[in-house]
């Protein structure tokens, strides 16, 4: 919408002593200031819901804003949880009111509420938990978000891992469990900067465990995902100002499978 943004978090709730965890997708109305957000439970469920801030005060209807099922929350002095109270309809099946906790949503106007704006969303055929948990054992600064699972509406078997959200050095990737129908080429790579041998030395062997050694610092991973595994000395190397230096360097590293730092050096500073 224009004047506004459009965000995907994670969020993870408690009411009437459950737990419920998934991922929401808000759009906000600078305008009239209200969220609206789609709900996607990890264990199948889906709603829709519309908020408005005034304030300390947390509005929260089920639907559309206004109508008869909702809830007032007031932030809590820290600012980190919002206790609230919901309350049924009249002639609704259910009776009474129920506390609920969540955490606070930060204010419109904060950059705070920005989240990763574009995240790689990668098709799997039935590993998205599998890889989640791959990925996130090589990387140091990684870390599982989320798995959402399909419900009654399927496409999947209830139950089944759907898809899986997972930070990779900062990061956010999407893997999705759809099918046999797409496989990934070369053409998509993700590029690994690395300041240290070391560090190029173990994300190869990591990487290339099972998969296949591609060409000069390009590996492909056992699920056939392409990873260029680059040492940044590397590129300030091939952009010195004297062409001659550059050129070595070009050389020796077309030479090469895995990228090895010394012998790049060694190039580029031979007289």
């Amino acid at each position: 919408m224009e004047g506004g943004f459009f965000l995907i978090q994670h969020f993870d709730l408690t009411y009437d002593g459950e737990r419920h965890t998934g991922i929401e997708y808000t759009g906000y109305d600078e305008d009239t200031r209200t969220l609206r957000s789609h709900l996607m439970e990890s264990n199948g469920g889906n709603f829709t819901y519309t908020y408005e801030i005034e304030g300390d005060t947390f509005w929260y209807w089920f639907g559309d804003k206004g109508s008869d099922n909702f809830s007032r929350g007031i932030f809590s002095k820290d600012g980190d949880t919002i206790m609230g109270r919901w309350q049924w309809p009249e002639g609704d099946d259910k009776t009474g009111d129920y506390e609920y906790m969540t955490t606070r949503i930060k204010e419109p106007s904060s950059r705070e509420i920005y989240m990763q704006k574009i995240i790689p969303f990668l098709w799997f055929d039935n590993k998205a938990e599998e890889v989640m948990n791959f990925y996130t054992s090589i990387f140091k600064n990684s870390k599982v978000l989320s798995i959402m699972r399909y419900g009654e509406a399927g496409p999947g078997l209830k139950g089944t891992v759907m898809s899986s959200t997972f930070q990779l050095e900062g990061q956010e990737f999407i893997a999705l469990n759809g099918g046999p129908q797409f496989t990934f080429s070369p053409a998509i790579s993700f590029f690994v900067n690395c300041e240290t041998q070391d560090e190029v030395d173990e994300l190869w062997d990591k990487l290339s465990e099972g998969g296949e050694e591609q060409g000069p610092g390009w590996v492909k991973d056992k699920y056939g995902l392409s990873w260029q595994i680059v040492p940044t000395v590397l590129g300030e190397m091939l952009s010195d100002p004297d062409p001659k230096k550059s050129q070595r360097v070009m050389e020796a590293m077309l030479q090469m499978s895995k990228i090895d730092i010394k012998t790049l050096r060694q190039a580029y500073e031979q007289q």
